[in-house]
């Protein structure tokens, strides 16, 4: 079957190179993993990129001012009405939409993750700090997979799966960060059930052996998700198992460093060395060549099942050019990560 159409209807060369400067410049390491992918998918992705960063920019930018959230919900109106605001972004990204059938229930679901982030929003279960991971994250995940023009709820599970497993390893690694600018992403009851008052800590955040808890058992969440997902990767084409396995072993590896670091995010950030990077690119290369040892199969978590259904129950009316050429258990792509990557809850720019 031939490739969906690269046929350009509002975006023009200038503007794709908008978007690919924007993950060039905003995700140095996962804008090099990027390179392995086709040519065929990388330009929308560049563009749902570009999208997902402008966002997270303008509610950080503005103040993260209620405003925000409404300007670009009307930026999406005229992308999904074929109007595009005549800005760079919006040309490429409403260009993906058209070509790949991207369900805008994804779209309203990262603006909701964006909403909390503006009303303040506290978390105190696990499960509520899943809820805002699948906005911010899994539904990212879920736009790659309909990018892709993957439908299987599994895949679509294992996509979610992992954008997840990626936001828990950014509240990891930026508690101190966040706590600095008021905000706290570490479940809050398991905070009191160790004796700590959130409230009272966020006034002084120091880094004591109940964070230290608190961030080792959110990494072994993550853990457990990249783990989980690693069986969709496998399954992935060929010639998009490289980039994907780079860059869950990359984001990965953030948490790997800050154990070694004794899981202080507080006092210090994690950074991991150009040196140790290259390692986790050459294992990914050597991981793509494996054969699958695990079932993909299963559903997915509670918080992200809305995910799934918003795109299997879209399917039947959303062919597009989408359907045409892309092999349905392709599900991720490297931008996702990237997009995850830019998610900072402060107006600090995160170059991993």
């Amino acid at each position: 079957m031939p490739p969906p159409s690269s046929e350009r209807l509002f975006a023009g060369p200038a503007d794709s190179a908008a978007c690919r400067e924007m993950i060039r410049t905003g995700s140095r390491s996962f804008y090099t993993a990027s390179l392995f992918l086709p040519d065929v998918v990388r330009g929308a992705a560049y563009a749902l990129y570009g999208f997902c960063r402008l966002s997270d920019d303008a509610v950080d930018v503005e103040g993260g001012e209620a405003q925000a959230i409404g300007r670009l919900a009307r930026r999406l109106d005229r992308i999904y009405g074929g109007d595009p605001e005549p800005q760079p972004v919006d040309r490429a990204f409403a260009d993906a939409v058209a070509a790949f059938a991207i369900p805008r229930a994804l779209m309203d679901a990262l603006l909701e993750g964006l909403a909390w982030d503006v009303e303040g929003r506290r978390y105190e279960t696990l499960s509520e700090v899943f809820d805002y991971a699948a906005r911010v994250a899994g539904a990212v995940g879920a736009m790659m997979a309909s990018l892709m023009g993957a439908r299987s709820p599994a895949l679509l599970a294992r996509a979610c799966d992992l954008g997840v497993a990626m936001q828990l390893t950014n509240i990891a690694r930026d508690v101190g960060e966040d706590a600095r600018a008021g905000r706290l992403y570490l479940p809050r009851s398991w905070l009191r059930d160790a004796g700590l008052d959130p409230d009272e800590w966020l006034r002084a955040p120091t880094f004591n052996p109940t964070i230290r808890m608190a961030v080792a058992r959110l990494l072994g969440e993550a853990e457990a998700l990249y783990r989980r997902a690693d069986a969709g990767i496998a399954r992935l084409d060929p010639s998009f198992r490289p980039a994907i396995f780079a860059a869950r072993g990359l984001y990965a590896d953030i948490g790997h460093k800050l154990a070694a670091d004794g899981f202080d995010s507080v006092a210090r950030r994690t950074v991991v060395s150009p040196w140790r990077k290259a390692q986790r690119v050459v294992e990914a290369l050597a991981a793509a060549g494996r054969p699958a040892v695990a079932s993909a199969e299963g559903p997915p978590s509670p918080e992200t099942a809305f995910l799934v259904d918003a795109v299997t129950s879209a399917a039947p009316t959303m062919a597009g050019n989408a359907a045409r050429g892309v092999k349905q258990d392709v599900v991720w792509i490297i931008d996702l990560f990237a997009s995850l990557e830019s998610r900072s809850r402060t107006s600090v720019p995160v170059k991993a």
